[in-house]
C-alpha cells in the first residue's frame, strides 16, 4: 500500500513541477504536500526523495526542499543524453515491438485530429514515445527515458508553450511509427534522432531569445 502511494505521490508531484503549477525556486512543504494531495507523511517523503534523486526538487538541510531550476549550461547534456537513448530505444522497439505496440500509437496520432491546444499535442507526443519504449522492452531504459522526457516536458512549459505548436513534432511521429512498424532500426533511429535534435533547437532558440530580451533579468 505504501508503494501504491508513494508512486501516485511521485506522479502528481511531478507532473505538477513538470506544468509549473510549482514553479523554480518554490519551497515545498510536506505538511502542506500531505494536505494538497490527501496522502501520508512516508509516501510524501518517499516522493520527494525520488523527486531529488531525478533532480526535480533539491533538499536543502535546515531550510527546506525546494523545485530546482533548470540551468542553461545543462541543456546540452539533457539533450545529448537523449540523443543517445531515445535512438536506442526506437532501433530495440523496430526490432521487438508488435502490431498491439504500433496499433496503440496509430490511435494516439488519430486524437490528434481533435487536440485544440499545445498541451494535448505535447501529451500525444510523450504517449508516442512511451509506447515505443515499452516496445523496447528494457525497462532501465524506460525509467531513464521518462526522468529525461520529464525534464524536457517542463523546458516546453517554462520556454515553449507560449510561442510554439507541437504539432509538427507529433506529425514526425507518424513517419517514426512507419519505420517502427516495417521493422527498419535504422530509419527508426535517424528519424527519433531528427526529432529529439528539432526540439532540442526549439529549446535553444527560445533561450537565447529569452536571454536577449531587454526584460531579460
Amino acid at each position: 500500500m505504501t508503494t501504491s502511494l508513494s508512486e501516485e505521490a511521485y506522479n502528481q508531484l511531478r507532473s505538477m513541477i513538470v506544468r509549473l503549477d510549482f514553479a523554480p525556486g518554490d519551497v515545498l512543504r510536506e505538511d502542506d504536500l500531505r494536505d494538497q494531495l490527501g496522502i501520508g507523511r512516508t509516501p510524501i517523503r518517499e516522493a520527494l526523495q525520488r523527486l531529488e534523486r531525478e533532480h526535480f526538487v533539491n533538499v536543502v538541510p535546515r531550510q527546506g526542499i525546494f523545485v530546482t531550476g533548470i540551468d542553461v549550461g545543462e541543456l546540452s547534456m539533457l539533450f545529448e543524453t537523449r540523443s543517445v537513448l531515445e535512438p536506442y530505444a526506437a532501433r530495440l522497439a523496430a526490432l521487438r515491438g508488435t502490431d498491439e505496440s504500433w496499433e496503440a500509437m496509430e490511435e494516439a496520432l488519430d486524437l490528434t485530429v481533435g487536440a485544440t491546444n499545445g498541451a494535448e499535442l505535447l501529451a500525444i507526443d510523450r504517449t508516442c514515445h512511451e509506447l515505443m519504449w515499452q516496445a523496447a522492452g528494457n525497462r532501465f531504459l524506460i525509467d531513464t527515458l521518462d526522468m529525461l522526457y520529464a525534464q524536457s516536458d517542463r523546458l516546453w512549459h517554462l520556454y515553449l508553450s507560449d510561442v510554439a505548436d507541437p504539432g509538427h513534432a507529433v506529425e514526425e511521429h507518424v513517419a517514426i511509427l512507419n519505420a517502427l512498424r516495417s521493422g527498419n532500426s535504422d530509419i527508426a533511429a535517424s528519424l527519433v534522432d531528427d526529432h529529439v535534435a528539432s526540439f532540442d533547437a526549439q529549446i535553444r532558440d527560445a533561450v537565447t531569445a529569452r536571454l536577449a530580451s531587454p526584460l531579460a533579468g
